[in-house]
């Protein structure tokens, strides 16, 4: 047997260098070419986090005032508990000069006050009439002046002080601590329903409003924008022409959005989420905190989870002002244990009024005081809806 080894079969070893250094310039090079790729990516996402971020207009001006005030306002009873103030304004100026004179004052057109229990286990959004008589407190007006106390429509409160006058009219009302607002103007309401390809409602009958610039079919039909806003702000020209009406009707259309936000064909297809994100964010002024993405998303990233009928939409219990039947007053003790329930996050139940422990205009009853059986009185129910709710059931 020969001790030479034999020949190890295969090119030579010169061509097996070069074959090496070629795979492994092409590993460099593929390598290179993932790490541009990804790198771009990360531009590109760093770039459109960049442009949403900045997006959001902070409401410094409304932060100075309520810091001013800060020892008079409510603490907040509940870690962990929200209560959001969302403002619809009626300005004229600029893009929503086509639904009036801009005559540079603004008013709330719609007043919501959302309570998010702790763990994210509710969401309630309370109405606020524009009608109803309250004591506003003295404000900055936007001309640097400051404005005196006086008791008067709600909604004066945000055309005499802005957002900050809001904000301290609605604690002084309910003692409960807003820890954030949000402002949003007719444009961005419209930009926002649109980026969502429209609501869908079910109307109970059709409409054909010339005031409201709508003209729909009975059944279901799908909103744009601007079909939205003429729904949720009609007052006088649909269903009975009052303002209860009207709150219900812009609930209802709430409760829809919710469902078509949440839906997977928005927050899981990025093509879609994008121009929501884009359209909410461009629309929004906030208080500082929530002035960027990651505010926003530290508010509401529990909020998917919160099951629709828990999502509840209803209206402070309210009566007719005595001194004038065209204005509200709060109906009292409901009002009060509406707002001592979201005081303390405590669970609040809604239901349709007339058949639900209530006397169908606001007012909530008790249906057991609890004190000839010894039982516990039970959870007063108030007249509401919930986004579960399908208005062609």
């Amino acid at each position: 047997m020969s001790d030479t080894a034999s020949a190890p079969s295969g090119p030579p070893a010169g061509g097996r260098g070069r074959a090496g250094r070629r795979r492994r310039r092409w590993a460099r090079g593929t390598g290179l070419t993932v790490a541009i790729v990804l790198a771009a990516a990360a531009g590109a996402g760093w770039a459109v986090y960049l442009k949403l971020d900045g997006n959001i207009t902070p409401d410094e001006a409304a932060a100075a005032e309520l810091a001013r005030f800060e020892r008079e306002r409510p603490t907040a009873l509940v870690k962990d508990a929200r209560n959001i103030l969302l403002i619809g304004s009626d300005s004229r100026s600029g893009d929503n000069g086509r639904y009036g004179r801009d005559s540079g004052t603004e008013r709330s057109d719609t007043a919501i006050l959302l309570h998010l229990s702790a763990g994210r286990r509710s969401a309630t959004a309370v109405s606020i009439p524009r009608d109803l008589m309250v004591d506003v407190p003295g404000c900055l007006h936007r001309d640097g002046t400051r404005t005196a106390p006086v008791f008067a429509a709600f909604n004066q409160a945000f055309e005499r002080g802005g957002s900050a006058c809001a904000v301290r009219t609605v604690e002084r009302l309910t003692d409960i601590r807003v820890d954030h607002h949000v402002v949003v103007d007719f444009h961005g309401f419209k930009k926002i329903v649109d980026a969502v390809d429209g609501v869908e409602l079910c109307l109970r009958r059709p409409i054909d409003d010339k005031a409201a610039g709508l003209r729909l079919p009975a059944g279901r039909v799908t909103l744009d924008g601007e079909q939205a806003l003429g729904y949720v702000r009609a007052r006088k020209s649909l269903g009975d022409g009052s303002d209860t009406d009207r709150m219900q009707r812009q609930q209802r259309f709430l409760g829809a959005l919710v469902n078509k936000v949440r839906g997977n064909d928005v927050l899981l297809n990025p093509v879609k989420l994008y121009p929501v994100l884009d359209a909410a964010t461009s629309s929004l002024t906030t208080d500082p905190e929530l002035a960027s993405l990651r505010g926003l998303y530290e508010l509401v990233r529990g909020l998917r989870n919160i099951p629709t009928e828990r999502v509840q939409f209803l209206t402070v219990p309210r009566e007719a002002y005595a001194r004038d039947a065209n204005r509200d007053q709060l109906s009292q003790p409901a009002a009060e244990k509406l707002f001592e329930r979201l005081r303390t996050d405590a669970p609040v139940v809604v239901a349709r009024g007339g058949d639900d422990g209530t006397d169908g205009d606001g007012k909530a009853t008790e249906k057991n005081d609890g004190k000839a059986s010894g039982t516990p009185s039970p959870a007063p129910t108030f007249p509401g809806n919930t986004a579960s709710e399908d208005g062609c059931a």
